[in-house]
């Protein structure tokens, strides 16, 4: 009876022991958590400075996503200002091909910036630091900015800094064409009334 006793505790003990290693293994952090870490992190920064946080851009996000993948294959190289790129994407190839996949419409990127950022195997305070205390600083502490979108493959993390202007909201062709038909609409209205006034002048 003992050693049936002993027997069925065996697989017990090792069962608990399995479940305590499992528990205590570190968990894998999905590229989203990173993300949302860094952008957390940043504001942190922001709000230090008495700026206030960066909102969250989906399609800013979409299109960083797009930009770390292309990246992921290159070397890593020293973060320094002179790596921004303006938010247009001279330096992009297949950019175009990106921001229709993003459904952004080129002509609210062009007061953009795009901040990309290669750590190897992508610790988060380096990735961080590599924002806040290099020449891409500069970009951070900048009111103008106010949302952003990140995006990482590899070792590469892009940060896309978006404004709330027509020209750096990243936004689709639909939104801006609802921006701008109110002012089409006015000069629709103007020109339909300078017509209607000359022809009661004659």
């Amino acid at each position: 009876m003992k050693d049936s006793v002993k027997i069925r505790a065996v697989p017990l003990a090792f069962a608990l022991v399995s479940l305590a290693i499992l528990i205590l293994l570190p968990h894998p952090v999905s590229c989203d958590e990173d993300e949302d870490n860094l952008l957390q992190g940043i504001n942190s920064y922001r709000t230090s400075l008495s700026l206030s946080p960066l909102s969250k851009n989906e399609r800013a996000g979409c299109l960083a996503s797009e930009i770390a993948d292309q990246l992921g294959d290159r070397p890593c190289v020293p973060t320094v200002a002179s790596n921004a790129i303006p938010g247009t994407g001279p330096q992009l190839s297949n950019y175009p091909s990106f921001l229709g996949k993003c459904d952004i419409h080129i002509s609210s990127t062009r007061d953009g910036v795009i901040l990309p950022v290669c750590v190897h195997n992508k610790v988060a305070t380096l990735v961080l630091t590599n924002y806040t205390r290099t020449g891409y600083a500069r970009y951070l502490n900048d009111s103008r900015f106010t949302g952003a979108g990140v995006g990482s493959e590899d070792d590469w993390t892009v940060v896309i800094l978006t404004t709330n202007t027509q020209q750096g909201s990243f936004a689709s062709e639909g939104v801006r064409a609802r921006e701008l038909s109110p002012g089409i609409g006015f000069m629709c209205l103007v020109v339909i009334m300078g017509l209607v006034l000359g022809g009661h002048s004659v």
